[in-house]
């Protein structure tokens, strides 16, 4: 089988680059691990920056989302039983969009079928080849049998854990990570959200988040320590944990039936270059970001919008600049995002390594924040998300 753009992984980044390429008269076959269950029921993140809720829309696939999607104007920082409120929309006039991102997949993957597209569910033991010549090929087993899908690009969209990026030779990539002491125990309840907006709670016995997914499903998180035992924590430890950091005068936190727990460790990772020969990453395969400031999704989305726009550009008007720098230019807006996800995660957990000192400067950080509009304004232009290509 022969195509223009190979892609591996089906996940928001590969869909919405399939989805995107087909827009501008350009093949691709998705290579997928996985079932189609297993990847349209896969619950992670919601959070939709502005203009990536702009792209979703603009390209035909946003209908959804701006109908069941929960428009967010502002957030809440709580620090010592006190809440300080950004708000989105008169610092920056955008907001945010709570939508999961399993719908984001839903609605990919029907718009992809719908118009054709070639998406093979189940490919099992796919490995990338040949990819620092002109002849790139994708191998992999479906329905028992060995295939090959001839491409002129391969796009790595598999994740942390895929085949792409570990087939980069020894020494092209240079790693720059971080591992946090201390990881996340999130929940899903079947609970209707304590707040309209989400609630970053700083708390002396950690960090606790109030986000949701519906508005009767509530997702919520408490730092923990990095190798937590979740058989320790009973539904009733969780929720005590949780009124207890998330306390104050007038706020009661909702309780339901817990649907969903595991603990998940904060990380931060980038490799450069995120390319090599015509294999590209994007998304999971070449960056990590703690949750704090929510742009993993965003960041998958930033990395397509990039991609997109060059290969348009070199198989219409065989002008390859853009596919050299792809790169170079996908990586300013991977690292202003770290910088803001590594900020917001130092600015709000418990870190048992800090001095006196550092816990007060921590909380002046803080004080500077709520005191200045400025501060607030840059924090605001972040969180509702920097222009996809910078």
């Amino acid at each position: 089988m022969r195509t223009q753009i190979g892609i591996v992984g089906a996940g928001p980044a590969g869909l919405l680059l399939s989805h995107l390429l087909h827009l501008n008269g350009i093949e691709s076959v998705v290579l997928e691990a996985r079932s189609r269950e297993y990847v349209e029921n896969r619950i992670r993140a919601g959070v939709l920056e502005y203009p990536v809720q702009q792209l979703l829309i603009e390209s035909g696939v946003g209908a959804r989302m701006l109908a069941e999607g929960l428009p967010h104007n502002g957030i809440n920082l709580r620090v010592e039983g006190q809440d300080h409120r950004i708000d989105f929309k008169a610092l920056t006039g955008k907001h945010v969009m709570v939508y999961s991102q399993h719908n984001v997949v839903q609605d990919l993957i029907a718009a992809r079928l719908a118009a054709g597209g070639q998406i093979v569910f189940e490919a099992a033991n796919v490995s990338v080849h040949e990819f620092q010549s002109d002849a790139p090929y994708i191998l992999y087993e479906h329905d028992g049998r060995q295939q090959r899908l001839d491409c002129a690009i391969i796009a790595g969209c598999d994740g942390y854990h895929g085949v792409c990026r570990d087939s980069i030779p020894a020494g092209v990539l240079r790693a720059f990570e971080r591992d946090y002491p201390f990881g996340w125990l999130g929940i899903r309840a079947d609970a209707p959200p304590a707040s309209e907006e989400l609630i970053y709670s700083s708390h002396p016995r950690g960090f606790a988040l109030l986000s949701m997914r519906s508005p009767t499903v509530s997702r919520l998180y408490l730092q923990c320590s990095p190798d937590e035992d979740i058989e320790a924590w009973s539904d009733n430890r969780i929720w005590a944990e949780l009124q207890t950091r998330l306390s104050r005068e007038g706020f009661a936190l909702t309780e339901g039936p817990i649907t969903q727990k595991g603990v998940t460790q904060m990380r931060s990772l980038v490799v450069e270059p995120m390319q090599c020969g015509r294999l590209f990453l994007l998304g999971d395969a070449a960056h990590i970001v703690p949750p704090t400031g929510a742009k993993g999704l965003n960041l998958a989305a930033a990395d397509v919008a990039v991609l997109t726009q060059a290969l348009v550009a070199w198989l219409r008007r065989g002008d390859a600049d853009g596919l050299n720098m792809y790169s170079e230019a996908a990586l300013r807006r991977v690292w202003k995002a770290q910088r803001f996800s590594w900020w917001m995660t130092s600015l709000l957990h418990r870190f048992v390594s800090h001095t006196p000192f550092e816990q007060r400067v921590q909380r002046a950080e803080l004080d500077f924040l709520f005191s200045s509009v400025a501060a607030s304004t840059a924090l605001a232009e972040n969180y509702v998300g920097l222009p996809l290509v910078v």
